[in-house]
């Protein structure tokens, strides 16, 4: 485990303070996020652009007012003749909206037998944990609607949306066998996909195999519907990564709003008291050092609570990736400040995961941030 002297100080660009609670390709201290937005959305923009840039991959979500839209996620993008939408999957020719990928013809994807029990995120709710012997079908998809600069699973942005590899619904249906249990739908993210993961996730379903997700919510609200349904017809868990609950942060750390994310979890966490063991909904925060506050831990585990306090909440421990290589592993303190939090904003099932990743060093120099 590397020690805060080991990881050295960064500096933010809006006033200058050092810390190692602050992520140098982003350059920005919480502090600035919080009282000076449009400064800090501003950098972080160009943050993101840089990023992308890196992977070929579009550098903003295109915005054409003649332009052709996709509406499959949250950005709406209106993708201007020959030039792709922020996902990479979609082109337009011709006038017309191409798919290189997501449909139930071909999906930009690989996969893998998980034996069960798994690092679930939602693993102490889960039904799959006693189910020893069998296997989760874990599919990852290699796109996404976000550009989390923490990601944990960032080599999906490796991937070539005209090479592949590829495989219809049918072809990923077809490799369940009669020790598949379940299959879980993640990357990447399936809301860049989600005609190929709802094509493939029906046809598992007739084979008795328990359909979930782990998602960050963005897809058209129509599609989340079909899965939170799928999810409670197969007895799966619709898992949804709350990253942020304040528009300017969530906009600053994953380059896109998390307006479609929230609405899509009330309309999921209605649904939510018709299944509640296993639970239908699950959310989940990844706890990234320096930005991802007990603060903000409460803000969301409130917003949760405002719609059903049974809500199972998951606290995730992060490990330094992607763009943040530098920030420290989540502290043990860190995680139960959080904890404890969430508990006085009005939930009741919470739970740490990924324990084998957090520090027993706190971060004493930013102690007033937790």
């Amino acid at each position: 485990m590397r020690r805060m002297w080991e990881i050295g100080e960064q500096r933010c660009r809006i006033c200058g303070k050092r810390s190692a609670l602050i992520a140098g390709f982003l350059g920005l201290c919480l502090e600035c996020i919080r009282r000076r937005s449009g400064e800090a959305l501003r950098l972080a923009e160009e943050a993101h652009r840089r990023g992308r840039r890196l992977f070929g991959l579009p550098e903003s979500p295109p915005d054409d007012p003649d332009g052709v839209e996709c509406p499959l996620c949250g950005h709406h993008c209106r993708i201007p003749e020959g030039g792709r939408g922020f996902c990479g999957l979609r082109i337009v020719r011709d006038g017309r909206l191409v798919h290189l990928a997501g449909t139930p013809e071909r999906g930009l994807l690989h996969w893998y037998r998980d034996p069960l029990p798994t690092n679930c995120v939602a693993d102490p709710v889960c039904a799959g944990r006693y189910q020893h012997g069998a296997h989760n079908l874990a599919v990852f998809y290699a796109s996404c609607t976000f550009d989390c600069l923490f990601c944990q699973n960032w080599h999906y942005r490796e991937a070539d949306a005209r090479r592949g590899p590829f495989l219809s619904a049918e072809e990923l249906a077809s490799i369940a066998r009669r020790d598949t249990y379940c299959v879980c739908y993640f990357g990447g993210d399936p809301s860049s996909q989600m005609p190929h993961a709802l094509a493939s996730a029906r046809l598992l379903a007739q084979k008795g195999v328990v359909v979930c997700w782990e998602t960050a919510g963005s897809a058209h609200p129509k599609l989340m519907e079909q899965a939170v349904e799928l999810s409670l017809q197969t007895g799966g868990i619709v898992k949804f990564d709350l990253k942020a609950y304040d528009e300017t942060l969530h906009r600053i750390l994953t380059g896109a709003s998390n307006r479609q994310t929230l609405e899509n979890f009330v309309q999921a966490a209605r649904r939510f008291p018709e299944r509640t063991a296993p639970p239908l909904v699950v959310a989940s925060t990844l706890l990234v050092p320096g930005y991802v506050d007990v603060e903000e831990v409460r803000h969301i585990a409130g917003f949760i609570a405002g719609l059903n306090p049974a809500i199972p909440y998951v606290l995730l421990g992060f490990a330094p990736h992607c763009f943040m290589p530098d920030l420290p592993t989540t502290s043990r303190a860190h995680a139960l400040a959080a904890e404890e939090a969430a508990r006085e904003a009005g939930l009741q099932n919470i739970h740490i995961g990924n324990w084998h990743l957090l520090t027993t060093e706190d971060y004493a120099e930013e102690a007033s941030h937790y």
